[in-house]
């Protein structure tokens, strides 16, 4: 256990996020102090008004571990503080434990947003990187990676008016099963098959309603995600895609998306109706093509249906597939890992999605690790470099990035593309600069206050039985967010 005392709460978030970075998912306690407590102390470091206190003889082998930190406010601005915070505490850590990460200080979730930001502002490559190393602690290889990915989207970006557009996200909670790692809102579709379409009819409902306060937008992309979305048979989704386009103007969408995620929900009938549809990318997502990793996931196909499914999606006209990994799984190496990707090169996909296993609070996987945690790699940083180089060496180019909690090694998720291919979505969500407008349970809109700088997120209940008997509130909590400012809703988010 990790006992942190603190005298205020106002950085406890950022702590705790810089402990877990260092050590994993350790239960941590926070504790609130009087700043004049005494302690026996290891090691002391300080920084103008903030001083770090090690209250134990030798961090590297003790299991109990307390940490004391005396916060004072002389600093105007509170971003500064935390990141010199956060540096103090990397480099405790780091000096004690004898380990770096690749990230440094960065526990948030979106690394090339800060120098996609910078670009956007003319600062070059080179200063972009040094900024990323002195204030963040970055190694070379990641702030060179971030600022590569953000140059790639700056490219992408400069065609699309995304700041007078909006992006349409839908969501279908459902899935044949729910995976080891898995904490999304997703329910196994044969337990929930009675609430299908009541749950659809809800659904409908908030697209019909909610439209109506988008009517002289901009529709940019349109992502059908979940869950997996093919779960639905296809007169469900030629049902869902017809509602959509009855409701919303799709002639000026760049990019159209649906997930057909998990093989052993995709038939060749759905495909066509995706294509008749007009959908213009799909995901057929394997996540490894080792059959004894599938089984141990809790996958219900096969590798032969992997693919079944992508030469299905090939007769149907499908051009541009989306292939996702996850590097890390239980009982995989990174020889594992090079039969994987020489399989899925070989598929030929547009686009190949590298994540690393992030070890997700509720996750079956987090919650039963004691049954796991012996067939977990040591070398997942090693692997995740292989499959960077691997698939740059056939001609693909990272064009995106997001990283999550608990991520094995501190690393990240990579979208990799060839030249043309990039999904257009995944840029707009991760960077966060378009209003994303999100239906169904458990999906989150993202509101841009462009002149604030500021994200309002306004989220819908995970529960499909909520989703279904609470609907009316969830499209009046999104009618009263999105009316309140009146005459400067315009000004405010377009």
């Amino acid at each position: 256990m990790f006992k942190v005392y603190l005298s205020c709460k106002d950085y406890e978030y950022d702590v705790r996020s810089m402990i877990q970075a260092f050590f994993g998912n350790l239960k941590i306690e926070a504790d609130y102090v009087d700043n004049s407590a005494d302690y026996n102390l290891y090691a002391q470091t300080s920084c103008s008004n903030i001083e770090l206190r090690l209250c134990y003889d030798n961090m590297a082998d003790s299991s109990d571990k307390e940490v004391s930190i005396n916060e004072t406010d002389e600093l105007l601005y509170k971003a500064a503080y935390k990141n010199v915070l956060k540096k103090e505490l990397y480099n405790m850590f780091s000096k004690a434990l004898g380990k770096t990460l690749p990230w440094g200080t960065l526990t948030g979730i979106r690394p090339s947003k800060i120098a996609l930001t910078r670009i956007e502002q003319g600062i070059s490559k080179e200063d972009i990187i040094e900024f990323m190393k002195d204030t963040y602690l970055c190694s070379l290889e990641r702030a060179e990676l971030a600022c590569d990915i953000a140059l790639k989207e700056y490219g992408i970006l400069k065609d699309i008016d995304y700041k007078n557009g909006y992006s349409l996200y839908v969501g279908i909670p459902f899935c044949p099963t729910r995976c080891l790692y898995c904490s999304f809102t997703s329910y196994p579709a044969d337990s929930y098959k009675d609430y299908v379409e009541p749950y659809l009819g809800a659904l409908f409902k908030e697209i019909e309603q909610t439209s109506k306060l988008f009517k002289n937008k901009t529709l940019t992309s349109v992502y059908i995600g979940g869950g997996t979305p093919t779960t639905l048979s296809a007169g469900q989704l030629k049902s869902l895609i017809d509602k959509l386009k009855e409701c919303f103007d799709f002639s000026t969408v760049r990019e159209f998306t649906v997930e057909a995620g998990r093989p052993d929900s995709i038939t060749m009938d759905k495909l066509k109706v995706l294509k008749e549809c007009k959908v213009d990318r799909i995901s057929i997502n394997p996540q490894t093509m080792c059959q004894s990793t599938l089984d141990i996931i809790g996958r219900k196909h096969t590798v032969s249906d992997i693919y079944d499914a992508c030469n299905m999606a090939e007769e149907a006209g499908h051009k541009v597939i989306n292939m996702d990994l996850i590097v890390g799984l239980p009982g995989e190496d990174t020889e594992v890992l090079k039969d994987t990707l020489e399989k899925i090169v070989k598929l030929d996909p547009a686009n190949v999605t590298v994540h690393t296993l992030a070890m997700k609070r509720t996750s079956n996987l987090t919650m039963n690790i004691d049954k796991y945690k012996d067939m977990l790699s040591e070398h997942v940083s090693d692997a995740v470099e292989y499959a960077k180089n691997y698939l740059c060496e056939y001609g693909y180019e990272p064009y995106y990035l997001y990283r999550q909690k608990n991520m094995t090694d501190n690393l990240e998720n990579i979208g990799y593309s060839k030249v043309g291919k990039e999904g257009i979505y995944n840029i707009l969500i991760m960077e966060e600069i378009q209003n994303i407008l999100a239906l169904g349970a458990g999906a989150v809109c993202k509101f841009v206050d462009y002149k604030n700088k500021t994200i309002t997120r306004v989220d819908n209940v995970k529960s499909i039985n909520d989703y279904i008997t609470r609907i009316d509130d969830m499209i009046e909590k999104k009618s009263n967010f999105l009316l309140k400012e009146g005459a400067n809703y315009d000004e405010i988010f377009w």
